[in-house]
């Protein structure tokens, strides 16, 4: 879902650095995986391509932290939406 994120936090020698990968359209999500001594953070498509991916290896991943945007309740309108419902007198 577009605005999920994962942040990773690598140790790089003396000092530790951060990276962010986010889903950045409409549709796409943010998948990670974990193989053989690997950490693989993805972008993907609705259809499962793969439009980027961040390798990092396992033994010097510190953290992983998953963010994902809140998700609304079928029904429930964004604030600013503006939806009424049919033949509701817009002057009321």
């Amino acid at each position: 879902m577009k605005g999920d994120r994962v942040e990773i936090v690598v140790d790089a020698g003396d000092t530790t650095r951060t990276y962010e990968v986010v889903a950045s359209r409409a549709g796409r999500r943010v998948e990670t995986a974990a193989r053989r001594g690997v950490v693989e953070v993805s972008e993907v498509t609705r259809s499962g391509t793969v439009v980027r991916t961040a390798r990092f290896m396992a033994t010097r991943v510190l953290a992983l932290v998953e963010q994902p945007v809140p998700r609304q309740a079928a029904g429930e309108a964004e604030p600013g939406d503006r939806a009424r419902p049919l033949r509701e007198d817009p002057k009321a």
